[in-house]
């Protein structure tokens, strides 16, 4: 079978690799010009950590995973207010890592080469298979067309429709970037720290070779449009707190990572030839710490009903039953979270 995965990050590396295996013929594109970077980090775990064991990744995994040590408060004279060491249950099956780092084991973990600065302006069903065209003109036959692109996919908009999901906004934007800083990654020493003020947070904490990471999580009114600008939104939002703040918004690049908190409802998961994976179709939010873990999940699931036979409508069927249930619930206990995540006061 060829599959065209529109989208390089966790799920579509991952089910890029699994369909690899298990013979099929990839193609990756992705929209943005280079892999994304070191992003932020993230929790492998659950049935996350599970899919990484069964495709052999935890050796690399667990070279580029790190374990901060304690949650450390301060309010904005940079006074410590509170402690608290990391004593979740299982924590052996529990992998923290940067985004970026988690996406280029997976990446080295594949033959397909992603073809950066690409993605899908459109398809066709032919009856037998796909006419997708590219954003450079070029057209592609697949067998089937997997959007893996996040959740602002455009191939779910092209297969359902802008009016064919629903966008829970939580009532959050979000920030995240990694700079250069040797003095103040060893201040940071191996904790994350938080300075917590009504309706806004930042957290700061060491990255490899002398790098800081940033979150910033602010709250925002439900479906506020997002900035033109980031950095100068997150200049106006946070400018006047202190302890690290000011030397954190210093070091803000021109592009940082910057979207709301949300989360996807869709009916359904596929249509013909067409099916989605990822927050495409199960965004979390960051509220639940499991995202990336349920990204991979789903990937090894899809990949094992392909690879289960029959014929292709049955088995993205078996997938989406197999999945959906899962992300159903910890989307519900996201949003449950929602009011306590970042105080409005």
């Amino acid at each position: 079978m060829r599959v065209l995965i529109c989208g390089a990050g966790i799920a579509g590396l991952a089910l890029a690799g699994l369909l690899e295996r298990d013979g099929h013929e990839v193609i990756v594109v992705e929209r943005a010009p280079a892999p994304h970077g070191a992003g932020y980090m993230l929790d492998c775990q659950g049935p996350g950590f599970d899919a990484a064991e069964s495709m052999g990744l935890l050796p690399e995994l667990r070279e580029r995973a790190f374990t901060l040590s304690e949650l450390v408060h301060h309010d904005d004279e940079g006074t410590v207010t509170g402690r608290y060491a990391d004593d979740r249950p299982g924590s052996d099956r529990i992998l923290s890592m940067m985004r970026g780092e988690l996406e280029d084991v997976l990446y080295r973990s594949m033959k397909t080469r992603v073809r950066f600065g690409r993605t899908v302006r459109a398809y066709d069903d032919l009856g037998d298979g796909l006419a997708v065209t590219l954003s450079d003109g070029g057209v592609e036959r697949a067998d089937l067309l997997v959007g893996a692109d996040g959740i602002h996919s455009r191939i779910r908009t092209l297969a359902f429709g802008a009016a064919g999901h629903t966008l829970l906004d939580l009532g959050f934007h979000t920030a995240a970037y990694v700079f250069d800083d040797p003095e103040t990654a060893r201040a940071l020493g191996n904790d994350l720290h938080m300075l917590e003020a009504p309706g806004r947070q930042v957290g700061a904490y060491p990255a490899r070779d002398g790098r800081v990471a940033t979150l910033f999580t602010h709250r925002t009114a439900p479906g506020a449009p997002l900035p033109a600008d980031p950095r100068a939104e997150l200049r106006k939002v946070y400018g006047g707190r202190g302890w690290l703040v000011p030397r954190l918004l210093d070091n803000c690049p021109a592009e940082p990572y910057y979207d709301r908190v949300a989360q996807i409802d869709l009916p359904a998961w596929s249509r013909g030839r067409v099916t989605l994976v990822g927050d495409a179709c199960q965004a979390m939010s960051l509220l639940t710490g499991q995202g990336a873990g349920m990204a991979l999940a789903a990937a090894h699931a899809l990949a094992g009903e392909l690879r289960a036979g029959g014929d292709l409508e049955g088995a993205l069927a078996r997938y989406e039953r197999a999945v959906k249930p899962v992300a159903v619930r910890v989307q519900a206990e996201g949003r449950a979270m929602a009011e306590e995540f970042v105080p409005a006061s």
